[in-house]
């Protein structure tokens, strides 16, 4: 069993957007990619919403291995209101009975894939939107969330210091790696064409249920962090992201589904840009461990860029940024450290 979902985030949740949730009373919702990092939180949250404000909501959890829940999260699986259902997304019919919302985030967030089958991970994603929005189309659902990525933007121009939903770049199509933004490129012109879907375009992310064992810088550090070893920095650091907390994502997400302008795309992530070696530091202080660098950095090269600009989501629809980083690192460790994962780690609560 992993850990529960922390409580009081939860909470915060449900009252960050609190007369939100009415619009859910009585709602049938189908949550495709249930069982990753997005629609993980987004079920806990769904589940949290529904009993503490008894909308007497419904939800179908897609997934290829929805059932795989009941080990980890027992409490989802035991919920009357919450139905798993295994299927890939790719070829399932879908689950019988109507729906009035969906949120289409299934997908396969594995950099090994898109670098070694970037076929197979542009099938997973197209095909998989196509399915999902000729199952919506069926059936007369009232709102549809596409779960994009920023990568659809391709490389970030190093001197633009964040990217707006009107940039016009995209992914380089003549390089294999691209599969993954291309694919969320298609699967977004699909939504555009065949259902007036909201899209949410997700820049980096951290919070509970994030892997440590992937692609991740940031996971990557607090894995090293809770080992009790030097925070590693495989590149020269120099790289700028920025980081939003699970909970205000779920938040964003269950907002743009419910009142995002169909049609729309909007950003979601922090504008609080950090390079990659000072976001190694503050990993670093939470654990009181060194940090290495094992490049240098080559003078006069200005560094790659991955930020985005949220003003649409902040004018639009009063979204914004509750937890700040050192917290939202705080928060992911000592759920990391808990006693169900197997760890017990001291965590600065500086």
């Amino acid at each position: 069993m992993t850990p529960p979902y922390p409580f009081d985030e939860l909470e915060e949740v449900v009252d960050a957007k609190r007369p939100l949730w009415e619009e859910l009373r009585g709602a049938r919702v189908l949550i495709t990619g249930g069982t990753g990092f997005f629609g993980r939180w987004l079920v806990e949250s769904f589940a949290h919403a529904d009993a503490r404000l008894r909308l007497d909501a419904r939800a179908v959890v897609l997934a290829r291995h929805a059932s795989a829940l009941r080990k980890p999260a027992p409490h989802l699986a035991s919920n009357r209101h919450i139905e798993l259902f295994d299927a890939d997304v790719r070829s399932s019919s879908g689950p019988e009975g109507a729906f009035s919302h969906v949120i289409h985030a299934a997908t396969a967030a594995s950099a090994r894939l898109n670098e070694e089958q970037p076929l197979e991970m542009a099938g997973i994603i197209i095909d998989g939107t196509r399915r999902v929005l000729d199952l919506a189309a069926r059936l007369g659902v009232r709102r549809f969330l596409f779960v994009s990525s920023g990568a659809v933007y391709g490389q970030q121009p190093a001197d633009l210091p964040q990217l707006a939903e009107d940039y016009r770049g995209a992914p380089d199509p003549m390089s294999p790696r691209s599969a993954y933004g291309e694919a969320k490129r298609l699967a977004e012109l699909y939504c555009a064409s065949a259902l007036s879907a909201v899209v949410a375009r997700p820049f980096a992310l951290v919070g509970p249920g994030l892997p440590l064992d992937r692609h991740f810088a940031i996971g990557n550090f607090i894995a090293d962090g809770l080992a009790g070893r030097p925070i590693c920095v495989k590149g020269d650091g120099t790289a700028i992201r920025s980081y939003l907390y699970a909970s205000d994502l779920v938040i964003w997400l269950w907002t743009l589904l419910l009142q995002g302008r169909p049609g729309r795309a909007y950003n979601v992530g922090s504008e609080g840009a950090i390079s990659i070696a000072h976001l190694a530091a503050a990993v670093g202080e939470q654990f009181r461990v060194p940090v290495e660098i094992q490049q240098a950095s080559t003078p006069g090269r200005l560094p790659d860029r991955y930020v985005p600009s949220t003003r649409r989501a902040r004018e639009e629809l009063g979204l914004s940024e509750s937890v700040s980083l050192p917290e939202a690192i705080r928060r992911t460790a000592r759920w990391h450290a808990s006693p169900q994962a197997g760890l017990r780690v001291e965590v600065s609560g500086r």
